[in-house]
C-alpha cells in the first residue's frame, strides 16, 4: 500500500496526525465548552467557533504566502507548531469563570484561539504543499525513465492524499474521547456525575430566578448528577467549576501532541522536499510561447477558483458537525451516559474504515479504463452530502421535531420521550464522511495538480481559505437550529448541497480538460 509512494509521505502524515490529535481535542468540545464555561448562547458560541475555524483557514493563506516568499517551508511549519502549542497552554489554565472575571477570561480564551489559528495557518497548507511536491518529484523522475514508468505513477497522487488524510483522522478518532473522559473523571473525584443539560441551567440560576419548568428540571438534573437538596448559587458554581476544569486539563494533551508532531517533523525533515525550489536552466521563449503559457496559467487559476467557489458550500454544510449537529446530539439524541462530544469520533472512524474501500473502488475503475476524474468525484461528494441532510430532514419531520430552542423549553419527561436513537447520528455521519472522502483529500490533490509550481503554498492556502469562507457561515446553522423546525433547518443544507453538485457537474468537462493540459 505504501511502497509505491514517496518515502516522506508517512512521516509527513504522522506529523500531521499529532497536530490533528491536538486540534480535534479542542474542536470536539469548543462550542459546548464555551456554553458551559461562560454561559454563552448556542448562537454566540457558534459565532466564536466559526470565527476560530475561519481564522485557521484564512491564516493558511498568509502561511502559504510567507513560505512561498521565503522558500523556507520547513521553518514555517515548525514555527507554526510552536505557536499552536503556546495557544493550547493558554487554554489549559483552569481559571474559574465568575461574574467579575468572565469578560477578561473570554478575551484570554479568544487570544489563545488566535494563537492556535495562526500557528495552524503556518503549518497546515505548507505541509500539504510539501506532500504535493513529493508527487511532482516522483512524476518527474518517472518521466525521465520513460512513458511506461510515468503511466505507473500518474494515478498515485489521489491515493497518496487519501492515505495522508487517513492519518489525520487517526488523530481525530482518539481525540474526541479525551476531554469527556477527563471531565467525567474529574467530576467523579468531587462526587459529581456528568449531565449535559445541567451547566446551562446552572448559568440560568446564577443569572436570576428560574421559571417553574426550569426549576423542576434543575432539581431533576441535580439528582442525576449526584447532588441532593435544592439548587443554590454555591452548588451551581461548584458544579460549573469542576465541570470545566476537567476540560481545561484535556488541553494539556493537545500540548503534548504538538510536541510529538514537532519531534517527528524535525526527525524526518531530510525526506521532505522544498516546493517550487528547482534548478532550472535559462530558456528563451518566443512571444507566442509566452502568450500560450500565460493562457494556460489563467485557465488553471480559473479552474482552481471555480472549484473553490463550489467547495465553500460543502464546508458550510460539513462543519455543522461542530455546531448545529453537536447541538442536535446534545438535545435530541438519546445516548445514555455518552457525552455529545463522543459523536465527533464517528466521522474519523468512518474515514479510517471507508478510505481503503473507496481507494479500492477508484483503483478498480482505473484499471478498467473507467477512472472517475477528480472534479467529477467532488460533484458526487456534494450530492452525497445533500443525501445526508435529506435523511436528517425526513427523520426530523417524521418525529415532529420543533426548533432546538422550543424543544429545550419543554419538560424533561416530554423531551426524553421524543429523543432519537443513536443510529440517527451514525447514519448521518456515515453519509457525510463518504461525501468528505470524495471532496477533501481529492480537493487537495486537485489543487496540487493545477497550482503553478512557484505558488503551491499560496494555492493550498487558497483551498483552505474556501474552508474559512464556509466556516464564516456556520452561525447561520446555529440560528436556524434554534429558530425554525428542524426539518426546515436541514432543508436549507439539502438545497445548498444539491445546487453546488449541479454547478460542479456543469463544469466537469471543462475542468477535466484543464487538469489534463
Amino acid at each position: 500500500m505504501f511502497k509505491s509512494h514517496p518515502k516522506g509521505l508517512i512521516p509527513a502524515a504522522l506529523s500531521n496526525m499529532g497536530e490533528r490529535f491536538g486540534y480535534y481535542i479542542m474542536a470536539a468540545v469548543l462550542s459546548l465548552f464555551l456554553c458551559s464555561k461562560f454561559g454563552l448562547s448556542d448562537a454566540t458560541a457558534a459565532a466564536v467557533y466559526s470565527a476560530f475555524l475561519a481564522g485557521i483557514y484564512v491564516l493558511s493563506l498568509v502561511g502559504g504566502i510567507i513560505a512561498d516568499r521565503t522558500q523556507n517551508y520547513k521553518g514555517t511549519i515548525m514555527t507554526g507548531i510552536v505557536i499552536m502549542a503556546l495557544g493550547y497552554v493558554g487554554l489549559a489554565i483552569p481559571i474559574t469563570s465568575t461574574s467579575d472575571n468572565a469578560t477578561m477570561l473570554l478575551v484570554f480564551t479568544c487570544a489563545a484561539l488566535v494563537l492556535i489559528a495562526f500557528g495552524n495557518g503556518l503549518f497546515k497548507g505548507n505541509l500539504q504543499a510539501i506532500v504535493g511536491q513529493m508527487y511532482d518529484d516522483m512524476e518527474a523522475q518517472a518521466a525521465a525513465e520513460g512513458e511506461e514508468a510515468l503511466k505507473k505513477v500518474k494515478g498515485k497522487r489521489d491515493s497518496g492524499f487519501q492515505i495522508f488524510y487517513v492519518f489525520i483522522n487517526i488523530g481525530g478518532l482518539v481525540a474526541p474521547f479525551v476531554a469527556p473522559l477527563l471531565r467525567s473523571w474529574w467530576l467523579g473525584l468531587s462526587g459529581y456525575k456528568y449531565v449535559a443539560e445541567l451547566p446551562a441551567l446552572c448559568h440560568k440560576f446564577l443569572a436570576g430566578p428560574l421559571n417553574a419548568d426550569d426549576t423542576a428540571n434543575i432539581v431533576k438534573y441535580m439528582e442525576q448528577a449526584g447532588i441532593s437538596g435544592q439548587p443554590s448559587a454555591e452548588v451551581c458554581q461548584s458544579y460549573l467549576e469542576v465541570f470545566n476544569q476537567g476540560v481545561h486539563f484535556a488541553f494539556i494533551a493537545s500540548v503534548a501532541a504538538m510536541l510529538l508532531s514537532l519531534g517527528i517533523f524535525i526527525w524526518k525533515r531530510g525526506l521532505f522536499p522544498t516546493p517550487g525550489k528547482k534548478e532550472t536552466k535559462a530558456v528563451e521563449y518566443s512571444a507566442e510561447e509566452k502568450a500560450q503559457q500565460a493562457k494556460e496559467l489563467k485557465q488553471r487559476l480559473y479552474a482552481l477558483f471555480a472549484v473553490l467557489g463550489v467547495v465553500i458550500f460543502f464546508w458550510f454544510s460539513f462543519h455543522q458537525n461542530g455546531v448545529s449537529l453537536s447541538f442536535f446530539a446534545r438535545d435530541f439524541v438519546k445516548t445514555g451516559q455518552f457525552p455529545p462530544e463522543f459523536w465527533q469520533a464517528v466521522n474519523p472512524f468512518f474515514v479510517i474504515v471507508l478510505t481503503p474501500v473507496i481507494m479500492w473502488i477508484f483503483g478498480s475503475l482505473s484499471k478498467k479504463g473507467k477512472e472517475i476524474s477528480t472534479p467529477r468525484k467532488i460533484a458526487i461528494g456534494m450530492t452525497i452530502a445533500g443525501l445526508a441532510y435529506a435523511f436528517l430532514a425526513f427523520f426530523s419531520a417524521s418525529a415532529g421535531y420543533p426548533s432546538g430552542e422550543a424543544f429545550t423549553a419543554m419538560e424533561a419527561v416530554a423531551r426524553e420521550g421524543m429523543k432519537a436513537g443513536a443510529w440517527v447520528m451514525i447514519v448521518t455521519y456515515f453519509l457525510l464522511t463518504v461525501a468528505e472522502l470524495f471532496i477533501s483529500p481529492l480537493g487537495l490533490s486537485f489543487v496540487s495538480k493545477v497550482a503553478p509550481k512557484s505558488m503551491l503554498g499560496l494555492c493550498q492556502g487558497l483551498w483552505l481559505g474556501t474552508t474559512a469562507l464556509g466556516n464564516i457561515l456556520l452561525p447561520v446553522g446555529a440560528i436556524m437550529y434554534n429558530k425554525i423546525d428542524l426539518w426546515q433547518c436541514w432543508g436549507v443544507f439539502i438545497v445548498v448541497c444539491f445546487l453546488s453538485a449541479g454547478i460542479m457537474l456543469a463544469m466537469v468537462k471543462w475542468l477535466e480538460r484543464v487538469t489534463k493540459e
